[in-house]
């Protein structure tokens, strides 16, 4: 983070004892893909935090700028192309530049972020800022590109044809970063802010009743024909060239399973090593709470309900750190837009709109924020599609179960791990996608509008940027893990434990012939003996616990699908989080362990360990091939269904939604589980 500020000790010093903090609040605007994510993480650096606006799911990213004996709240708001209020994010800059959002202070300063190399179409969102009389600063980013392509650009001529500020950067390399505070700090020591909110142009037509936005597209030319000079060169030859092989309608979705698949692979292959740290780490807490706490119930909480529980969930963190990275460097590349085009055209042939790629595709990391993105879909058909079928694809929630599967069944093969994850993945698409044309020729027929999507240019990935991404996926899913997983776990050990009840008469006599061998001296058969009778005692005792019971009351009906009481538990418990099944089977299973050593294992040794009341293994490839495809389809995730409710001003939607996923969950399992069974490899 750049550094704008001598001593902050000393200014920190004089600020508590001299006087007030003066702080002003910013808010950083601009177009998609324009590099304004990257500059706010050159100012704020690790000075940020990430939350939803009130009452949406739309994320806001905020951070906090100090410059000499000052504060900057820097709010960066959604990529918008305009401030007319048409989807959700353009309504909530609107909303936040009016001072109209719940809880967000009205913004003392606006910094408009410019994609240099395109200046007009950020001249269209200038002329609308203008027009909210607030204190304007313009950056000019990505100079590079613009010189690459032969642009020269009169930066004192823009800044007097705007009348504002004019700073030029490059968020890539942090160049620029220096002199935009410059311009921030010139603006926070004015005794009045209102006095230096200059005579901005204002791009009014009074004139025309054809187009309503002719004037801005008529200022805009204008301000770039005065300031931007040069020919552009040939720079979209080699781009063109790429996007022949990258958007081909069969290279180009061969190319994307290619590279989902390595992505996959380097997943696994990468991520073995930290997990088994983690698994390592949590069982050894687990073996020193054993040795440090007297045995009883709060052993029992402490290992198998607080570190069993938020281990078997903190296992899988490198994985979803890998993920979001390789993700992110994909996005930056501009890949991903190329993989909206090419999936663009599959999915208008099944009655899904175009416009559905983007909430889809946020949809893999949770289905939430994907109902809610698709506001932009303006077909009510279209978008009612969309809703129902975004819960259908892969979410982050997911992924802790797929790697828990695929870690069970293929431990020291990341080839055929990455194969089965991916398949998760594909099946969970194909799935959305032939729903989604079912739909179309049953209760919801029509026909989806064409994708209109701005290709970025190409560019070498930023490290930098996939980092500080990934340091804030993470930073949520800890704080899940920390609060509600705990919170859920602790619940789940409680209901896994009591009503406690008195062993059986087999136990007991089991247990008392131990102790008979170990008086007599064998103790070999002793430490047997006690171990079956002790597996017998927590067996029995978890089968007549709160949990035990409901497992015991839906294993009729899981039980054709390869699942026991135990695995019933989790289902039952993940309808609050699809993740939770996981914390879920590693306490019940971790409560009723099978092992004859007294500390506790890993996660995985715990479910590779457990048996069935007839000794057989629990996660064999049939049970877990079936487990794997019912988590794929199932809803599993009430919240979900609160905003599918919400979004469609339906409840009977939203109980549609879930009655078609867990019916497609069930019938895909049973077949799952019977197919696999049939080859052998059950």
């Amino acid at each position: 983070m750049p550094c704008y500020d001598v001593n902050i000790e000393n200014r920190e010093g004089e600020l508590k004892n001299e006087s007030p903090v003066k702080t002003i609040s910013a808010v950083m605007i601009g177009n998609p893909n324009v590099g304004k994510s990257s500059l706010f993480n050159e100012l704020t650096g690790m000075n940020s935090r990430i939350a939803n606006f009130p009452g949406t799911t739309v994320e806001q990213k905020t951070g906090r700028l100090p410059l000499n004996g000052a504060m900057v709240e820097v709010l960066d708001l959604p990529g918008v192309y305009s401030l007319r209020a048409v989807t959700a994010e353009e309504k909530i800059a609107c909303d936040v530049i009016f001072g109209k959002e719940e809880g967000i202070k009205k913004p003392d300063v606006a910094i408009i972020i410019a994609d240099a190399s395109n200046i007009e179409r950020s001249l269209f969102l200038i002329s609308q800022v203008f027009e909210y009389d607030l204190p304007v600063i313009v950056v000019l980013n990505m100079v590079d590109i613009a010189i690459k392509k032969g642009m020269n650009i009169d930066r004192l001529k823009l800044e007097e044809e705007l009348k504002c500020p004019v700073v030029i950067t490059n968020a890539r390399t942090g160049k620029g970063v220096d002199d935009l505070a410059d311009r921030i700090r010139e603006i926070m020591f004015k005794e009045m802010l209102a006095e230096f909110v200059l005579d901005q142009p204002k791009a009014v037509c009074n004139s025309c009743n054809v187009c309503p936005f002719q004037a801005r597209y008529s200022w805009s030319e204008q301000i770039a024909s005065k300031c931007v000079s040069g020919t552009k060169t040939a720079w979209g030859q080699k781009t063109e060239k790429i996007d022949k092989v990258l958007t081909h309608p069969v290279v180009g979705v061969l190319t994307f399973l290619a590279v989902m698949l390595s992505v996959f692979y380097l997943i696994f292959s990468i991520a073995n090593i930290p997990m088994d740290l983690i698994d390592a780490l949590f069982a050894w807490m687990g073996s020193k709470a054993t040795h440090f706490i007297p045995a009883g119930r709060l052993q029992s909480l402490i290992v198998d309900g607080v570190i069993g529980g938020v281990g078997g969930m903190l296992v899988f963190l490198p994985q979803i750190c890998i993920l979001f990275f390789f993700l992110a460097m994909l996005e930056d590349s501009g890949y991903l837009a190329r993989a909206a085009f090419v999936m663009d055209r599959l999915m208008r042939k099944v009655g899904l709109p175009g416009t559905a790629f983007v909430p889809l595709l946020s949809a893999h990391a949770c289905a939430i924020p994907a109902i809610m993105a698709t506001r932009v879909i303006r077909d009510p058909r279209d978008r009612l599609v969309t809703i129902l079928v975004a819960p259908l694809m892969t979410c982050s929630a997911r992924i802790p179960v797929y790697a828990m599967v695929t870690a069970l069944l293929f431990p020291n093969s990341p080839g055929k791990a990455a194969i089965i994850f991916t398949s998760a993945y594909l099946l969970g698409i194909v799935s959305a996608i032939g729903i989604a044309f079912i739909f179309k020729k049953t209760i919801l027929p029509g026909e989806s509008k064409p994708l209109v999507l701005e290709l970025p240019d190409y560019r070498i990935p930023r490290v930098k940027e996939a980092y500080f991404y990934v340091w804030d996926r993470a930073r949520v899913f800890l704080q899940q893990a920390g609060s509600v997983i705990l919170a859920i776990s602790i619940v789940l050990w409680v209901i896994a434990t009591f009503p406690e009840s008195e062993p059986s008469p087999e136990a007991q006599a089991l247990a008392s012939e131990a102790r008979l061998l170990a008086e007599d001296g064998n103790l070999g058969d002793a430490a047997e003996l006690e171990h079956r009778a002790n597996v017998m005692i927590k067996r029995e005792a978890l089968s007549h616990s709160v949990a035990g019971r409901l497992g015991k009351l839906i294993e009729p009906v899981v039980a054709p699908l390869g699942f026991d009481w135990q695995i019933g538990i989790g289902v039952i418990t993940s309808f609050a989080a699809r993740e939770v099944i996981v914390s879920t089977l590693a306490i019940v299973y971790g409560v009723g362990e099978d092992s004859i050593d007294e500390n506790p294992t890993g996660l995985y040794e715990k479910l590779r360990k457990a048996r069935r009341s007839n000794g057989e293994p629990v996660f064999t490839m049939a049970t877990s091939m079936s487990l794997l495809v019912f988590y794929v389809l199932a809803m599993q995730c009430l919240p979900t269904q609160a905003v599918t409710k919400r979004e469609t001003n339906s409840i009977n939607w939203a109980v549609f939604q879930f009655l078609y996923m867990t019916v497609l969950a069930y019938i895909a399992s049973l077949i799952t589980f019977n197919v696999v069974t049939a080859m052998g490899m059950s």
